[in-house]
């Protein structure tokens, strides 16, 4: 026991940490109560696809979460909170969001559900609200096609304006005689164009285009005018073929999406396609001779450059294009919900893959969440130090690229608890054998950790050669004696409170096998009883466990080869009956006690006594693996064949020996200032050859001569931690392992280089420059620190505040790379802001720059260009607009962007201008055009208008800017003299 030198100065000091606590609440927690939880959706909303011309009122997007409280429910549109009040065409229905009355100039738009209770908040997937729409083709005549019969003609459809894509038939003559899709034939399902390689007299006739939209809940088709087919005399020439529906040189495809390439020829014979994968072999449930291939549902290995070939007998013509395959993000670790003491440190981390590479964010309560002062934000990572209770609440881990975006949501519950035994008392009695070792846990509920002491009646308890006071508060007490008897106090604490809890400590007498079982070598199918007695505390009861091989024998199983031979308590006998090969090997008795036990092994034989007679031979097998376990069988054969296999053998175990392959995956590095930490990858069970399993490491100073050796037991050690103060940081050092059992070692490794702790950069970077370069950004530069030798820098950290903020409540950005400028968004227009730059490494930060200032500029206007004009030539169409005049708080306007995108080529070109007015060439068969138009200047870009110009006419028509006047409804009829524009809000370009 622990001596009574410095026994009063522990209570001393134990009485002054008592009297300088504060008395404060038993506990404080983020979760309240144990049923207290943050908001976990149950349903989220789905994106929809809603028909302009509907006869539905009203659409629901979806949204409930479980929580306790119950959740509370906000909505977003396009990022901005919305407003749903009584009586408005937004209702909130439960958590539901109903749209009354929709329309795609006030609701198309990409929807978020919050929900909310006192823990947290979480914010749903995004929910994109699209309005569908077909119009009617024009009411023109169409003008007739001519041909030769015997060449290949095409018939354009030109599909009216549409939302989302088409499927297309074509009518002869009348309804419902379609054409056929047949090797002559062919009817783009990309254009809607119909193909015919060959004509001849069966085709004449008048022909209309039947265009289809399919929607969620509505399906629409309207149909062209008739065009008629003429065809003069045959042309009796043969012509070699000439592909004219082509797929395109690159198709962009989401993974276990539908892949369609379209390709049909003119030629005289009609020709034949072909398709073939260049790089790689196409799949043969892909092989098809039809105008269309089509991969149901695409994966990574379809990726690649596809051909096309069409043939005939007077020659050839191919085409080939490249399938791209990509995916949206997609979790490969997410977080979990976590409590965690007050004080503490804290790693979550999360991944996604998918491709391109999703970029991921993280946010807190439904706001995003940047690296600031205790709180660290590397991409899949986010490190707290020193937790505190406002660290609690609901966390978001959030990744995305653009093909989508996922979200994993989990609780940080922070507790802040004063010491409690309630749940975990120390136990009242605590039996212990004389002359064992007994372990008392002292494990009460606190947060943060409490600082434990023990005491053995008044006297505090030291360590010393007996007795052991763990790190996590656990009591231990060797060799122990009748002395050692009494009541055992664990005293805890933290700055919340403090507690303790008392045990009897009981000691009895130690459990002792009296009569061992003794080897023995049997015959198979013989009897035998091993003895087994011992002796122990007369207040406990005792039982006997045996195991043959370490594997434990269930002497009371039915039908079994084991038998217990007595029922008095002391005598633990085990009898095997009708021995089999199987049952010979280690045999181990052990008599157990609640507080101790005590073994012994015997080793028992089974032998085959029978003669085997005839050609029988004995084999030698060769190659085994040392340390394992094996069974045989025996095949008889002769020259009339093999006969059946015996049946297996019993278990053999071969020999140890020393391992002969050495330890991989030696890396290292990390951990906290002077340490080394070495890593490598623990050897399976094959590889071990032998009880007695570990590793022994080698290590020096990369260029010192002498070797420092380190040995680690345990085959599951995958780590060791060299810790001396002396260890600068990020050395070299030379490192190698071998492993070893008790039959020896084995080879050892090939030396790995491996790097001690980094530790902060100690330069700060200099000449640091900053200018604003919009009413939201600004660009910063800094030269660039040298590597020195505490680490490698992994880049740069720009933090940045306001004037007359503290430094403390910057803001930060890191650069990826070395990088020695950057660009800093999401700032306040005309504001000054302070910037400094500090180099890190894995570490952590180094010493900030000398501060520089930069100003942002002032905002763009808010007020888009208005009393847009417009006029189409056949070649071309001009705009016109207001110029823009900025307010004294606003930039100013040095000149226009327009976004202009057509029917045809749905990839959207940026235009510029200085001047009011813009003029565009727009070939003829451009039917619909979609144009934004908004100003730019020094600070920035301003708000939109868009506009979708229909063209039937040659008329201009002047519309109102929609910040003046309500937008006009996609639902206007307009005469066929006149064209449509529509302003439909302010989107981003």
């Amino acid at each position: 026991m622990g001596t009574r030198s410095g026994r009063k100065s522990q209570l001393l000091l134990l009485l002054l940490l008592a009297v300088a606590l504060v008395a404060s609440p038993a506990g404080s927690s983020a979760r309240g109560s144990p049923a207290t939880f943050g908001p976990v959706f149950e349903d989220q909303p789905l994106s929809l696809l809603f028909p302009e011309e509907s006869t539905e009122e009203k659409v629901t997007l979806a949204c409930r979460a479980r929580a306790s409280p119950p959740a509370t429910y906000r909505w977003k549109m396009n990022g901005t909170e919305m407003k749903l009040e009584p009586g408005s065409r937004h209702q909130l229905v439960g958590g539901n969001l109903v749209i009354m009355s929709p329309t795609k100039a006030q609701d198309a738009g990409v929807y978020q559900c919050l929900a909310s209770n006192p823990v947290g908040t979480v914010v749903s997937r995004e929910a994109v609200l699209r309005f569908g729409f077909l119009q009617e083709f024009s009411k023109e005549e169409r003008d007739p096609v001519k041909a030769h019969a015997g060449w290949g003609v095409m018939l354009p459809c030109n599909p009216p304006a549409h939302y989302p894509g088409l499927s297309y038939r074509w009518l002869l003559n009348e309804f419902p005689n379609f054409i056929p899709t047949d090797g002559r034939h062919f009817v783009s399902q990309t254009t809607g164009n119909l193909y015919i390689a060959r004509t001849n007299a069966s085709d004449l006739g008048n022909y209309s285009c039947l265009a289809t939209s399919h929607m969620d809940f509505s399906t629409k088709s309207v149909f062209s005018k008739f065009a008629q087919l003429n065809l003069a005399a045959e042309d009796p020439r043969l012509f070699a073929p000439s592909i004219k529906a082509r797929f395109p040189a690159e198709t962009y495809a989401l993974l276990g999406q539908q892949v369609t390439l379209e390709c049909f020829a003119f030629g005289n014979p009609v020709p034949r396609i072909k398709w073939r994968k260049v790089d790689g072999s196409l799949s043969p449930q892909w092989a098809t001779a039809e105008p269309t291939l089509q991969i149901p549902s695409v994966s990574f290995e379809d990726e690649g450059t596809y051909e096309c070939e069409a043939e005939n007998s007077k020659g050839r013509d191919s085409v080939q294009g490249r399938i791209i395959v990509q995916a949206q993000p997609e979790w490969l670790k997410v977080i979990s919900d976590m409590e965690a003491d007050i004080g503490s440190s804290l790693r979550w981390g999360c991944a996604a893959a998918g491709k391109p590479r999703p970029t991921v964010r993280w946010l807190r309560n439904g706001e995003p969440l940047a690296s600031q002062t205790r709180v660290e934000v590397l991409a899949g990572d986010l490190r707290f130090s020193k937790l505190s209770l406002d660290d609690s609440g609901m966390y978001q881990c959030v990744a995305e690229n653009k093909h989508g975006t996922i979200y994993a949501s989990a609780e940080l519950a922070v507790q802040a608890l004063a010491p409690d035994f309630r749940l975990n008392p120390v136990r009242r009695l605590i039996p212990a054998a004389r002359g064992g070792e007994v372990m008392i846990p002292c494990q009460p509920r606190a947060a943060p950790k409490a600082v434990v002491l023990w005491s053995k009646g008044t006297e505090i308890l030291v360590n010393s050669s007996r007795v052991t006071v763990t790190p996590d508060g656990t009591l231990i007490i060797r060799n122990i004696s009748r002395s050692d008897e009494g009541k055992y106090t664990c005293f805890a604490e933290n700055f919340m409170g403090k507690a303790n809890s008392t045990g009897i400590l009981s000691v009895r007498d130690a459990t002792k096998i009296t009569l061992a079982p003794s080897s023995a070598d049997i015959n198979l199918g013989d009897n035998l009883t091993l003895q087994c007695h011992a002796s122990h505390d007369p207040t406990m009861d005792l039982t006997f466990i045996w195991a043959l091989d370490d594997f434990p024998i269930d002497p009371d199983k039915p039908g079994g080869h084991y038998r217990r031979a007595s029922v008095k308590e002391t005598v633990g006998d085990l009898t095997i009956l009708n021995a089999q090969l199987r049952h010979g090997g280690k045999y181990t008795c052990m008599a157990q006690t609640v507080v101790d036990s005590a073994s012994k092994e015997a080793t028992v034989l089974v032998r085959d006594p029978a003669n085997i007679e005839g050609n029988a031979e004995t084999a030698q097998v060769l190659g085994l693996t040392p340390w394992m376990d094996y069974e045989f069988r025996v095949i008889a054969s002769n020259i009339l064949g093999t006969g059946e296999p015996s049946g297996p053998s019993s278990k053999i175990r071969t020999k140890e020996a020393a391992p002969f392959v050495a330890p991989s995956g030696l890396s290292g590095g990390g951990g906290a200032p002077g340490e080394l930490i070495v890593n490598w990858t623990p050897m399976s069970r094959e590889y071990q050859n032998g009880d007695g399993f570990g590793y022994l490491l080698s290590f020096r100073r990369q260029g010192s001569a002498g070797w420092q050796s380190a040995r680690v037991p345990g085959a599951d050690a995958q780590f060791f931690v060299y810790s001396n103060e002396s260890i600068r940081p990020y050395t070299p050092f030379e490192v190698k392992i071998r492993s070893y059992n008790r039959r020896g070692d084995g080879p050892e490794s090939l030396t790995a280089l491996v790097y001690s702790a980094e530790e902060e950069p100690r330069v700060a970077p200099t000449k640091v420059w900053a200018k604003g370069v919009s009413s939201s950004e600004m660009n910063v530069t800094w030269e660039a620190v040298p590597q020195d030798t505490n680490g490698v820098l992994q880049g740069y950290e720009i933090r940045y505040w306001k004037a007359g903020d503290k430094e403390a409540a910057a803001d930060r950005v890191r650069t990826a790379g070395l990088d020695t400028t950057a660009r800093v968004t999401d700032l306040h227009p005309n504001t000054k802001y302070h910037v400094t730059v500090r180099a890190y490494n894995r570490a952590g930060t180094g010493p900030a720059s000398p501060s520089a200032n930069a100003t942002t500029m002032k905002p763009p206007p808010q007020r888009p260009p208005g009393n847009i004009s417009w006029t189409f030539s056949s070649s071309s169409l001009s705009i016109k607009w207001d110029p823009v005049v900025p307010l004294r708080n606003e930039s100013a306007v040095t000149g226009y962007k327009m976004l202009y995108q057509n029917d045809l080529h749905p990839t959207p070109t940026l235009h510029l201008t200085s001047k009011n007015w813009i003029e565009v060439a727009v070939p003829e068969e451009i039917g619909y055009v979609l144009v934004q138009i908004r100003t730019t200047g020094p600070g920035g870009d301003g708000t939109p208008a868009e506009v979708h110009i229909v063209r039937n006419g040659d008329t201009s028509m002047m519309v109102e800017n929609s910040a003046v006047c309500p937008a006009l409804r996609p639902s206007t009829i307009l005469s066929h003299s006149m064209a449509m524009l529509v302003l439909i809000g302010h989107l981003e370009l």
